[in-house]
């Protein structure tokens, strides 16, 4: 059994004395070091909390709805009405409902959870690791994970991962005391195990069970007792795991009342949902999972599926900083292996190979599954990589400080290969954008270069202890920059803001699949402003490009910049400009209608404050604040709602709003009116049916529906997403419903094609549909 380590050292194992005798430092060091790691988290994650807005505007305006009932709070609606949920399990939101009854509805409030969770996650790996590998690996390890970029980008949101990497992470405590420890104490061990990655499960459903296999190999290799005595006890931990992931699906499916449909299901079912948009659908890319071959758009948020993804313009920078290290971490733990079964190292010098396991399968297939799936995929979601990242770069140098003091020769030439391969890809990822932070190659280069020197040098003592810390920092200068960039800029850098929160270089087109940085020099495909090939250069509202206030000259009155074509191709899904159906407003030559949110082509700056009276940006950034579509109402989506209010004084809903979560966020945040938000978050969902508009229209339930001018029913979907619901909704209206003029409500003169996020995303009339 492997017991925990008290100091920061090692005894000198009897094959041979090192050269010199390892010191242990106070007892009271590595508490202090832990505590200033936690502290450089916490200022991390929860610097400038009240500027980051309102981080996902679509998780926050389910939390402000959960609040308004209990059954709302465990099934996760969306909106006030309980018509239709959240596209995930509610329990990542649930801390920030509490949270929001506690402090109010602000947008700190509901990432304050987040910044703890992400600070406890720390504090976790590190008394986990400690238990596999010593302090000496516990702290490293602890210290990767806070410095992690695309970690520190999504502990300051509100998306689920944060809360899924803090059970991912306890679950691996919990393996790790089984590992242990023997009898009953392994089995309630590694039942919590089992339950954690439950509960997991509830915050982000499949993605939770991809680290399953990792945890059944590290048990069947290092648990204790007889292989049937192991196999029965996993099997145990399984049907517990099973339990705690499964019976919220199950409470779905039987529950005896009215309930809201579940969000991104074909048939309002939990099952569905696990199946089907956040489960094969997200791995095969099928039409419930959203494919994101996208014409003109590369391979969507994440580049294209590959086993190079990981290493993309999109990804690399976020999380791939230390995988080579990773690389190295693994081939060390084979030949050490190797090497103690042949009788050539002593067993001190090795750590048990289920830590091995766990880290690296933990690895290896979130990285298999991530590089490969053709659905959805989002830069953030690799954060779930980073304990293991973290850990097997801990184990590593624990294993190096083991075998040199056991007198093998090549441990330095072992480091400086691991320090050689990481500041050589570091230095890959800076060169992508030189023009930001481009300084970074010179400290990864210098220090890894003495490093190198330091670690060969044939001396022991303090050079060598030099050399390690050298190479240390060299590895994680420029990932921390990164990271530390998040916290200075006060939000994502992505476009998206917090639908697709990001580390380093800001207002990233990579978050809609195009290759290049703007910013980025003439390397690669990018030109010499950074934006991708065959793009113009003075793109307002985008880094690099025009001021963004006021047209550029050649630029067309639609906000497009000169070169740049004036309808999208036939194969843009609809819901964006040119497309099949659900487009743009008509408007502008450029097929974008003025008014657009700032921060995009053709609309003004991207600071400053909405009207709605919160930040159009976070930190005045081109990142839309909340999420793509905004926050915030505008002028007219305030007209349009207080008319709809007071000319249905007795109606239940009071709004609905056609165009998906992107258009109706801004309603249901700003207004304690009932609001809901037509087919959920894309707008393809049955929420409501054409039979529920029926009944609530006869009966008086619902007057007034902010919908589109055509019959695409204003969703946003993705190729090979249905588009049948919206729609028939959509056909409904135009049939059944009357338009409201905008002189009625007091709107200008042009508010239906200036409604904000509502127009961007089909919503910009409103209608009548009082029964007739």
């Amino acid at each position: 059994m492997n017991e925990s380590h008290r100091t920061l050292s090692v005894a000198p194992v009897s094959d041979g004395p090192s050269e010199t005798p390892p010191r242990s430092l106070p007892a009271w060091a590595a508490p202090a070091a832990l505590g200033a790691i936690l502290l450089v988290a916490a200022v991390l994650y929860g610097w400038a909390l009240g500027s980051l807005g309102w981080g996902n505007s679509y998780y926050s305006a389910a939390v402000k709805s959960m609040g308004k009932s209990w059954t709302y709070f465990l099934f996760g609606s969306y909106d006030p009405a309980g018509v239709v949920t959240i596209d995930k399990p509610p329990a990542a939101l649930w801390p920030q409902v509490i949270n929001s009854k506690i402090f109010g509805l602000h947008g700190w409030a509901l990432i304050l959870p987040q910044v703890i969770e992400g600070v406890a996650a720390v504090f976790v790996l590190h008394r986990t690791v400690r238990r596999w590998a010593g302090e000496q690996a516990a702290l490293p390890a602890a210290v990767v994970l806070t410095l992690t970029p695309i970690t520190v980008a999504i502990n300051r949101d509100n998306n689920p991962d944060t809360l899924l990497v803090l059970l991912l992470v306890s679950a691996a405590y919990a393996l790790t005391r089984a590992l242990q420890t023997e009898g009953r104490a392994a089995t309630w061990w590694l039942c919590a195990s089992g339950f954690l990655i439950g509960c997991g499960f509830l915050a982000k459903m499949l993605a939770a069970w991809m680290v399953v296999p990792a945890f059944a190999l590290a048990w069947l290799v290092g648990g204790g007792g007889t292989w049937a005595a192991r196999v029965w006890r996993l099997l145990t931990a399984g049907a517990v795991l099973a339990v705690s992931s499964l019976w919220w699906v199950a409470m779905v499916a039987l529950w005896p009342g009215d309930r809201p449909y579940i969000g991104g299901s074909t048939d309002g079912s939990a099952w569905d949902l696990v199946v089907g948009y956040n489960g094969l659908g997200r791995v095969f890319g099928s039409s419930d999972g959203s494919s994101q071959a996208m014409a003109g758009m590369g391979g969507g948020f994440g580049g294209e599926a590959g086993l190079g993804r990981m290493f993309n313009t999109q990804v690399g920078g976020q999380i791939s900083w230390l995988l080579p290290t990773c690389a190295v971490a693994l081939a060390l733990a084979v030949g050490c292996t190797v090497l103690c079964r042949r009788g050539r190292l002593d067993r001190s010098g090795v750590l048990p190979a289920s830590g091995w396991l766990l880290w690296g399968s933990w690895l290896i297939v979130c990285v298999a599954v991530f590089s490969t799936q053709k659905g959805i995929f989002h830069p953030y979601y690799t954060t779930q990589l980073a304990p293991a990242i973290a850990a097997l770069c801990g184990g590593m140098l624990a294993t190096l400080i083991r075998v040199h003091r056991a007198g093998v020769t090549w441990a330095p030439w072992a480091g400086a290969a691991a320090v050689a391969v990481t500041a050589g890809w570091a230095m890959v990822l800076v060169r992508r954008t030189p023009d930001w932070n481009g300084w970074l190659i010179w400290p990864v280069l210098l220090i890894g270069c003495a490093a190198i020197a330091l670690l060969l040098s044939r001396r022991g003592g303090n050079l060598l202890l030099a050399g390690a810390a050298a190479a240390v920092v060299s590895m994680l200068v420029a990932p921390g920059a990164w990271a530390a960039n998040v916290s200075a800029s006060s939000g994502s850098s992505s476009l998206m803001g917090g639908a697709n929160p990001t580390a380093g270089p800001g207002g990233s087109l990579s978050a809609f699949g195009m290759s290049g940085i703007p910013g980025q020099g003439s390397s690669g495909d990018q030109g010499a402003s950074g934006m991708p090939s065959g793009m113009p250069s003075d793109m307002e509202g985008f880094p690099g490009g025009g001021s963004g206030s006021g047209q550029q000259s050649g630029q067309p009155s639609g906000g497009m910049p000169s070169g740049m074509p004036t309808e999208m191709p036939s194969a843009m899904p609809s819901g964006m400009p040119g497309g099949d159906q659900g487009g743009l407003p008509s408007g502008d030559q450029g097929g974008l209608p003025s008014g657009l949110p700032s921060g995009l082509p053709g609309a003004s700056g991207g600071s400053g404050s909405a009207s709605g009276g919160l930040p159009a940006f976070p930190g005045g950034s081109a990142a839309m604040s909340g999420g793509f579509g905004g926050s915030a109402l505008t002028d007219d989506q305030r007209k349009m709602l207080d008319y709809a209010v007071k000319h249905s004084p007795k109606a239940r809903i009071k709004l609905a709003v056609s165009g998906g979560a992107s258009a109706a966020n801004a309603f249901l945040l700003n207004s304690d009116e009932t609001v809901i938000g037509m087919g959920g978050f894309m707008g393809a969902d049955d929420a409501p049916s054409v039979d529920q508009l029926k009944q609530w229209t006869g009966n008086g339930e619902l007057r007034y529906i902010v919908g589109s001018d055509d019959a695409g029913g204003g969703a946003m979907t993705r190729p090979g997403m249905s588009q049948e619901n919206a729609t028939d909704r959509s056909e409904w209206i135009s049939k059944n419903c009357t338009k409201v003029s905008a002189s009625a409500y007091g709107g200008s003169r042009t508010s239906q094609q200036k409604t904000g996020s509502a127009a961007i995303f089909g919503a910009s009339v409103l209608y009548d549909c009082a029964a007739r």
